[in-house]
């Protein structure tokens, strides 16, 4: 129930995101964010806002340990739309975290997979991937490489 404890605090984000999706194209943007987490339930939960000052948008995640089935379950919201996105939902085995959920793109049905690794005391690694045909393949489309700020231990 604790799995997402390492991620209380503050960080730093390099972002890298791919410019276009399901398009071949190896093209990507780079940028910073910062970023505070804080818990909720005793380790079952948590909230985080992101900010990216270069893209003028901020985004806010909620995760939320379902005690009875043992899986999280992580939620995304920007402020460019206002809307809490479906979620993923999974576990971390090994000291990865894969999660999974349906999702759309341009209107078309999509999987999206969320995985965390590399964690350390003080950095992190999330990627987004995106499927097109059902999970047979996956495009990497997001990285986040969170390294922990000075003040946020």
């Amino acid at each position: 129930m604790n799995d997402f404890d390492f991620f209380i605090g503050s960080w730093t984000v390099v972002n890298r995101r791919l410019e276009t999706l399901f398009s071949g194209c190896e093209v990507w943007d780079t940028f910073t964010g910062t970023t505070t987490c804080v818990p909720l339930f005793d380790g079952g939960g948590n909230t985080e806002e992101i900010r990216f000052p270069d893209r003028g948008f901020r985004g806010f995640t909620l995760r939320l340990f379902d005690v009875e089935r043992k899986e999280w379950s992580i939620y995304w919201a920007n402020s460019r739309t206002g809307r809490l996105e479906p979620p993923v939902v999974g576990t971390f085995t090994g000291g990865r975290g894969d999660f999974y959920g349906d999702d759309t793109h341009e209107g078309k049905p999509i999987r999206a997979h969320y995985i965390w690794s590399d964690i350390t005391a003080t950095s992190a690694r999330w990627e987004q991937e995106f499927s097109a045909d059902g999970g047979r393949t996956w495009e990497s489309n997001w990285v986040m490489e969170f390294t922990r700020t000075a003040s946020g231990a």
